[in-house]
């Protein structure tokens, strides 16, 4: 598996520590490394994600499948042509979940993308657990250009500063984009920009319910 973060053992053994392979609710066929009970007895899932954040110092998006990667995976893999035989970038790849469903459809090479080096070491270790080859990509991305074929982005309109940065980014694509976005009173998804091509009601333990209704979006290059 290529990379270009350095050193990574030590990520890579804080991630083994805190999370077991599971499969993902709405992606079974993919197995990730998530917050398992044994890092913290008697919890429930919230306060271990809460203790997760305090020991890796920022939120462990990396750690839990949300609703928007959980729903854009299943998107790629029951439409496999999207990415097969394509180069891909997993953007705020978090856990890798999506970055892994492309290599499974075929995708020519998949990168995936994040500021976090426990989220670049879980996606070593997932891609490994499922048997794909990822490329591992870190730092921020937003002032540039993506040159791959297609992009895809799990769930990046939770919050406004983000979101601002992230719609020139995806607009600068030059092929593909696909977003999924959970509904939630925060979106932040901007008008006329997107186009939906698919909904899907998901597992999500971590949302004010039971299930989150999210929706595939593309990116429209006519706007």
């Amino acid at each position: 598996m290529q990379d270009d973060t350095g050193n990574t053992g030590d990520a890579e053994e804080f991630v083994r520590a805190h999370t077991g392979l599971a499969a993902v609710p709405y992606v079974p066929e993919i197995r990730l490394h998530v917050i398992s009970t044994h890092a913290a007895r008697g919890a429930g899932e919230d306060d271990r994600v809460y203790e997760l954040w305090e020991r890796a110092g920022r939120l462990p998006f990396w750690a839990c499948p949300w609703a928007g990667g959980q729903a854009l995976a299943r998107h790629v893999l029951d439409h496999p042509e999207i990415v097969r035989g394509r180069t891909v970038l997993d953007l705020a790849t978090g856990s890798g979940l999506v970055a892994v469903a492309a290599a499974l459809a075929g995708a020519a090479l998949v990168v995936a993308n994040d500021v976090d080096p426990y989220a670049l070491a879980a996606v070593r270790l997932n891609a490994r657990a499922n048997g794909v080859a990822v490329r591992v990509a870190g730092g921020d991305l937003l002032d540039g250009t993506p040159s791959q074929q297609v992009v895809l982005a799990g769930d990046v309109y939770y919050e406004e500063p983000l979101a601002r940065r992230v719609t020139p980014f995806l607009s600068r694509a030059g092929g593909d984009v696909l977003i999924g976005a959970p509904g939630r009173a925060c979106c932040y998804l901007p008008d006329g920009v997107f186009e939906p091509v698919g909904v899907h009601e998901v597992p999500a333990a971590l949302e004010d319910t039971p299930s989150k209704r999210t929706t595939i979006y593309r990116l429209s290059h006519t706007t």
